[in-house]
């Protein structure tokens, strides 16, 4: 996937676009992106999609916005694998919020993404107060030569598939909701760093994976797959929060591979949350800590043997 920074420069072939904030990358943005795809594939031209960073309510509203469900990196590699191949990032700032609705679709989709047709989800808003809507984009179209559609709402079991949805049943605990939502099982992405030893103290190695996600979509203990080491995925179990017992304050991702021996630091990991265990919870001393890991470890190699 080509990525640009900013529309300063026009991209070098004319585009159909989907514009989105796009977190999670649920099955609605998927379905999205295949529209666009097709779309793209009639009218000879490049299938891109234009998100923002930060989100924009990050921007307005940084106390109260809600937690990310991924970070930049693995929105745009799980856009590309639905289909795009070309993504525009553009700088939520004071400038850019500033841009009235007008001035949005002449220099950013016209000047900058040389649209040809434009897709966008039935709920999304631009410009300065939000004022631009898919109406406004069909008259702006007429003026500047290109198209534009809206798509409906992906319903999944009753449910408008939807990034707060998946926000709630993930801080539900609900992994098998989230994963219906998201069309495969929530994912955390990160690399193997350095840690304290501790998990070799409790009698249970693990691979620390530093993250970006602050605040956390969820926290607690999971069975977890974990992808990145090899052709399959492998069992585990993981805690994700901050360690409260033993006074952590930053998030950190801690998975112990089962029947695994490997020196991984510096790996890139996939790890996908299929099942809730319990809440994070502070102990009492370093020996009940360990005594509850042991039952973790045992009860998410019971789950895997369902």
């Amino acid at each position: 996937m080509r990525v640009y920074r900013g529309y300063s420069r026009p991209v070098p072939a004319p585009t159909v676009l989907a514009i989105g904030n796009f977190d999670g990358v649920h099955l609605g943005h998927a379905a999205l992106v295949r529209r666009l795809v097709g779309a793209a594939r009639q009218l000879a031209a490049t299938p891109t999609v234009l998100t923002f960073e930060p989100h924009p309510r990050e921007f307005f509203a940084p106390q109260s916005a809600p937690a990310r469900l991924t970070t930049l990196r693995e929105k745009l590699e799980l856009l590309n694998d639905c289909g795009a191949e070309q993504a525009m990032v553009c700088r939520f700032n004071e400038a850019f919020a500033a841009l009235s609705a007008e001035e949005f679709v002449e220099e950013v989709l016209v000047r900058g993404l040389r649209v040809r047709h434009v897709i966008i989800g039935d709920d999304f808003r631009f410009g300065r107060g939000r004022k631009g809507d898919f109406e406004l984009l069909k008259a702006a179209g007429l003026v500047h030569g290109f198209t534009a559609e809206a798509m409906e709402s992906v319903i999944v079991d009753g449910e408008r598939v939807s990034s707060s949805g998946v926000r709630s049943a993930l801080a539900a605990g609900d992994m098998e909701r989230a994963a219906r939502l998201l069309g495969r099982p929530y994912v955390i992405d990160g690399r193997v760093v350095h840690g304290d030893q501790i998990g070799r103290q409790l009698g249970f190695r693990t691979a620390n994976i530093r993250i970006k996600h602050n605040p956390l979509p969820m926290t607690g203990v999971f069975a977890v797959e974990v992808g990145g080491l090899g052709p399959r995925p492998l069992p585990g179990v993981a805690n994700l929060g901050i360690r409260p017992t033993l006074g952590g304050t930053r998030p950190l991702l801690e998975v112990h591979l089962f029947d695994f021996d490997r020196d991984i630091y510096g790996a890139h990991l996939s790890v996908r949350f299929v099942h809730k265990l319990r809440d994070e919870q502070k102990f009492s001393s370093f020996d009940a800590l360990k005594a509850q890991i042991a039952q973790d470890a045992e009860a998410a190699r019971a789950y895997f043997k369902r």
